[in-house]
């Protein structure tokens, strides 16, 4: 069962009707009496490894100055030493920790399409990553020690000068707020932010994904230029053409050719379809997924399947849209019958054995599970042991 959204006293309704991408909320004791899951020991684990590494940034303000150093960072380049004025930023948190993940089960009223991931700032006292604003919803969850949140609509969003960082050059807030474990604080995009630290604290940031039309083009095109073209592929011809005393001068048959090649190429509606859904579910580059050390056999599978159930890898993105359901930037299109099994899978993030039971005697979807199985992308429903983990793969291509 979906957690229940951490909107406080607020109604989802009004929640979505009054605010989402409106106007900011406060809500104190969103999750109450919230313990973050993951300890300063486990953060700093995570900012070191250079073999599976998570985004990260630190921040630095000394005499005015700021600073900006990315990741992975060796163990005496986080200065724990310093008590005041830095901030350790890890991005992509729900990649590396189940409890974290979970967290953002908490925010599926929106839809998955839309849900980015969880950033962790650890920071100490005075720390912070100056005034800004974001281009996406955020949830601000306070997780350790308390921050001071100013925020405001802004009316100059002009960028400071020779500075590592966006920030913005005049901040002029019209709300504040200290939060405390389990508050938290949402802001729709363009709301202009500063959160400062007071002593040692956590705070998790759950980013929605916005993409822009640019970003969108960007890789339809380059997705239609690496995709076979249907039909027949003409190249330019012309015959008859006269010889040319200005070699340098693009011909006019040319030139309207090549341009009604351009202009006149429409995509249909299912490969536009399809390849938002693609694109929506593909993971961010720097993924990996965990393969098992001791592949199984289809039939040792379908029976650990109908005793544990189905949950999906953490890291695995699903969706779906009418007949064709995408997974971790791959497309199918699903027999009738598979349809609300694989729409629960992806709805709940996870399968009980008694969701699968009316499928276990249909071979092809066996495979297919089975195939996302052997590649990490779905694993039983139950926590594996250590042993279990084996190499790491990216997503099939």
């Amino acid at each position: 069962m979906r957690n229940k959204p951490p909107l406080g006293q607020t109604s989802l309704k009004h929640f979505m009707s009054h605010h989402w991408q409106r106007r900011p909320l406060l809500v104190r004791q969103a999750l109450p009496d919230f313990k973050s899951p993951l300890s300063l020991q486990r953060l700093l684990e995570i900012a070191h490894n250079e073999e599976d590494p998570a985004e990260s940034r630190l921040i630095r303000r000394q005499r005015g100055r700021w600073s900006l150093a990315h990741g992975p960072f060796a163990e005496d380049e986080i200065p724990l030493e310093a008590k005041r004025h830095w901030t350790l930023l890890l991005q992509g948190m729900d990649l590396h920790d189940d409890a974290i993940r979970s967290l953002l089960d908490r925010f599926r009223f929106i839809a998955d399409a839309r849900l980015d991931d969880l950033m962790i700032s650890y920071a100490v006292d005075g720390g912070g990553v100056g005034p800004h604003l974001d281009s996406y919803d955020v949830f601000l969850l306070q997780a350790q020690g308390r921050r001071h949140w100013r925020w405001g609509k802004q009316a100059d969003n002009t960028l400071r000068d020779a500075v590592p960082l966006k920030l913005l050059r005049e901040f002029t807030p019209s709300d504040e707020a200290i939060l405390e474990p389990g508050d938290m604080l949402y802001l729709p995009p363009g709301w202009a932010h500063d959160g400062v630290a007071m002593g040692e604290c956590m705070t998790f940031s759950i980013g929605f994904r916005a993409p822009s039309r640019h970003e969108l083009l960007h890789a339809w095109l380059a997705d239609c230029a690496d995709s076979p073209i249907r039909g027949t592929d003409p190249r330019f011809r012309d015959p008859g053409v006269k010889a040319t005393t200005s070699p340098a001068r693009i011909p006019d048959a040319m030139q309207r050719e090549l341009s009604g090649w351009i202009e006149n190429w429409r995509p249909d509606a299912q490969s536009i379809s399809r390849f938002i859904g693609r694109f929506l579910t593909e993971p961010k580059p720097n993924v990996w997924f965990e393969t098992t050390d001791h592949p199984i056999s289809r039939t040792a599978f379908a029976q650990d399947v109908a005793r544990k159930g189905l949950r999906a890898d953490r890291r695995s993105r699903l969706a779906y849209r009418g007949k064709d359901f995408f997974i971790n930037g791959e497309c199918i299109e699903p027999e009738s019958g598979w349809r609300p099994v694989l729409h629960r899978l992806a709805d709940q993030r996870c399968l009980a054995p008694r969701e699968f039971a009316e499928r276990m005697d249909d071979p092809a979807l066996l495979d297919l599970l089975h195939d996302w199985f052997e590649a990490g992308w779905i694993r039983f429903d139950a926590k594996p042991a250590a042993s279990d983990v084996g190499p790491r793969r990216k997503p099939l291509r």
